[in-house]
């Protein structure tokens, strides 16, 4: 089966759930391969986000994308009708940092993109194809996964109290997620809405956006669309969450009271699944390096590290894993401590080699799950060596891995930096992990 994309761009406007701000969503037709991205076009440089486990920041209440300052709230809505639809390449580009929720289900995103003509492309589809069982378990909630030629998923939906507990089992399909899922709409519970409005969430809820449960009576201002509405929301998330994999998934998924954060924590386990495998082809679990060799340009990695001129160290990033990271730095005659390192003699002083190596290191680190609004602050060095000089018009490759990290908050790397093959600097560099903020 061939990738998939639009004939057209077509385009949306509404309010957003959490921020409440009016926002306009424009989906464009992207190359094949190109696959899934997000465009802040309110934003200086118009910064692209993709849907990727390593950029997810905020799981309360919806899935959010980020990337250092950039962010993008509640995109599963959007994905979900993407993904349910099967198409693969498309741009998405925003005025604001939350596509609307309009009625709080996908069918008009489902609409939309019906309406811009999905067409197929002459490159074949990649799958995420499951060998052999796996699970994820938080509390009373599980997801687990098992070899399946399609996507099928079951899911069980309950709350504590066991009022409105519903199942459903169902091949997902073009056709199936059209009419028995993209319409169904998201919910909460009467007593969760004041803690979300203190936490600044659901700023533009209302009942048109929205179902809520109020003991065993249902606020909604229409008529449940299914009996099960509910399980069938709860699929509908899980079809956008698994966009975060990066290529379409091939299993049949058992679910039981899940949610974003557990969402996550299941593509987190494909992810280390794939990674281990190191399979790439077409047809098996999935394409590694294909997926982690994520290149980051000037704009992409100022988004995810504070630093600016003078003492931005890396100019690009060319591959980036979750433990290991490749950057460049163009080492130029104008770099402004040539002037007193060395007047008639410039050097490329080892000490800012030793800070490229921290802000590649840094840019490691952030991209991981749960790192995004955070920063990494370099604590120490130690095992330093300097091998040879660097001068301008030298090519710094700057290559770091994660030695060890505890608990999220301290990390070592090692870095090392070569020029033309050469090693030419080397250090382990210790870090701690803490929020990007001052109280």
């Amino acid at each position: 089966m061939g990738q998939r994309s639009i004939l057209r761009s077509v385009a949306v406007r509404g309010r957003a759930l959490h921020t409440g701000q009016e926002v306009t969503v424009r989906v464009l037709p992207a190359p094949a391969n190109g696959g899934i991205c997000f465009r802040r076009v309110d934003l200086l440089g118009r910064p692209e986000l993709r849907p990727d486990i390593g950029l997810v920041g905020d799981l309360v209440r919806c899935t959010t994308l980020a990337s250092g300052e950039v962010r993008i709230h509640t995109v599963e809505h959007l994905l979900s009708a993407v993904s349910g639809l099967a198409i693969d390449n498309i741009l998405v580009e925003i005025d604001g940092e939350e596509p609307p929720i309009l009625d709080g289900s996908a069918k008009e995103f489902a609409n939309l993109l019906q309406q811009a003509e999905i067409v197929e492309q002459n490159v074949e589809k990649k799958y995420y194809v499951l060998d052999r069982p796996i699970c994820v378990s938080e509390g009373n909630r599980t997801i687990l996964a098992i070899p399946y030629d399609g996507l099928k998923i079951t899911c069980t939906s309950a709350d504590d109290r066991g009022f409105h507990t519903q199942h459903l089992s169902l091949d997902i399909t073009p056709e199936s997620y059209f009419s028995e899922i993209a319409p169904a709409r998201t919910f909460t519970l009467y007593e969760d809405i004041e803690p979300l409005l203190q936490m600044g969430k659901i700023q533009g809820g209302s009942l048109d956006s929205a179902i809520v449960i109020k003991g065993e009576q249902i606020l909604s201002r229409e008529p449940l669309r299914f009996r099960d509405e509910f399980v069938r929301h709860k699929i509908l998330d899980i079809i956008g969450d698994l966009t975060l994999l990066g290529m379409p998934f091939r299993g049949h998924i058992i679910a039981v009271r899940p949610g974003h954060a557990l969402n996550a924590q299941f593509v987190n386990s494909l992810q280390r699944r794939a990674k281990e495998r190191g399979a790439s082809a077409a047809g098996a679990p999935p394409a590694a390096e294909e997926r982690a060799s994520t290149v980051l340009n000037i704009r992409q990695v100022i988004n995810l590290i504070p630093h600016r001129y003078p003492f931005l160290l890396i100019d690009r990033v060319l591959e980036a894993e979750e433990e290991h990271l490749v950057a460049l730095k163009n080492v130029s005659a104008n770099e402004p401590f040539f002037m007193g390192h060395f007047p008639g003699r410039p050097v490329f002083p080892g000490v800012l080699q030793i800070e490229a190596m921290a802000q590649a290191a840094g840019v490691m680190m952030l991209r991981r799950a749960g790192m995004a609004g955070k920063l990494a602050f370099f604590m120490s060095c130690d095992r330093v060596k300097f091998r040879r000089i660097v001068e301008p018009g030298d090519q710094l490759r700057v290559e770091v891995n994660l030695l060890r990290h505890r608990a999220g908050k301290i990390a070592v790397a090692g870095g090392v930096c070569t020029v033309g093959g050469q090693v030419v600097s080397s250090a382990e560099l210790m870090f701690t992990i803490a929020e990007d903020r001052v109280d």
